[in-house]
């Protein structure tokens, strides 16, 4: 086999760029493996100096079905990576692998993919090649006793990814039409509404804090009574706690209706919103 002829198989191999390619048949004297290996560890070397910078864009994967659902965020540092065919790929076959493992992030990195190299070797291979920071990012598995779950994803690049996904567990035995078109809208109305949690009292504690200062220092400097500023003050925090939690915000496809209101307008004794779970790459 002619130099060039192992440059051009190294290549189909290892995804990696003529030059590097070519610098790493001379460097091994013509030997394949150890051209391999040379380049695996140049790959290694580069991914280490990219993962200083910023990665917001990327992909949301959504898989499964509606017992089981996995949603993982796999980011990037530009929307031109993030549309590249092998991003792509790359992407859809890490939402199966994390389907697979309960979206546990530590096992999906041991998982092998179908070229044999487990997670974690082919993340730095593909770093190399795309010449970006590519990292695996937040991830969820919604897999409940005795619920449906039903996904939405907005702004679709291709098949299961884009870049905005929500998952929602609606827990009931019914298994009618009405579940079916419920789920759908409010899933989309999670993705529209972006709800803290599900109820006021769920609120992580540190999110009302932060906006109770905000508050306050808003009202320092209003010329307001103590007792007035007291009463302002609470009614602003109640009002967030309202437009925060999934239950009491304004239904999206009838603003004048709360979704609690919606759900009993269905009049289904048994159901209920058991989980949900929004992701937006670069949030």
């Amino acid at each position: 086999m002619s130099e060039i002829e192992k440059v051009k198989q190294l290549r189909k191999s290892t995804g990696a760029g003529f030059k590097d390619c070519n610098l790493a048949i001379q460097e091994s004297k013509g030997d394949l493996d150890k051209a391999i290996e040379i380049l695996r560890v140049k790959g290694i070397s580069k991914a280490s100096k990219k993962m200083s910078r910023d990665a917001k864009e990327g992909l949301v994967a959504v898989c499964g079905d509606e017992k089981k659902t996995s949603i993982i965020e796999i980011n990037c540092e530009t929307d031109f990576v993030a549309k590249n065919e092998d991003f792509i790929s790359f992407a859809k076959e890490l939402s199966d692998l994390n389907h697979q493992n309960n979206s546990d992030i530590d096992n999906l990195k041991k998982s092998k993919m179908k070229n044999g190299d487990d997670v974690e070797t082919n993340l730095v291979s593909i770093i190399a090649k795309m010449g970006e920071k590519i990292t695996l990012g937040k991830t969820k598995t919604l897999n409940h006793n005795g619920t449906k779950n039903f996904s939405y994803s907005h702004t679709i690049v291709k098949d299961n990814l884009s870049k905005l996904a929500v998952i929602v567990s609606l827990e009931t035995k019914e298994d009618s039409d009405e579940v079916k078109s419920f789920g759908k809208q409010l899933a989309m109305h999670v993705a529209a509404s972006n709800p803290l949690a599900l109820e006021s009292k769920l609120i992580d504690e540190d999110i009302l804090i932060k906006e109770q200062n905000l508050i306050a220092e808003e009202l320092k400097n209003s010329g307001k009574a103590d007792e007035i500023a007291k009463k302002i003050s609470l009614g602003k925090i109640n009002k967030f706690k309202e437009e925060n939690s999934l239950l009491t915000q304004a239904w999206v496809m009838e603003p004048k209706k709360k979704v609690q209101d919606v759900i009993k307008e269905l009049s289904i004794n048994d159901l209920k919103i058991k989980d949900f779970y929004r992701l937006k790459i670069g949030e």
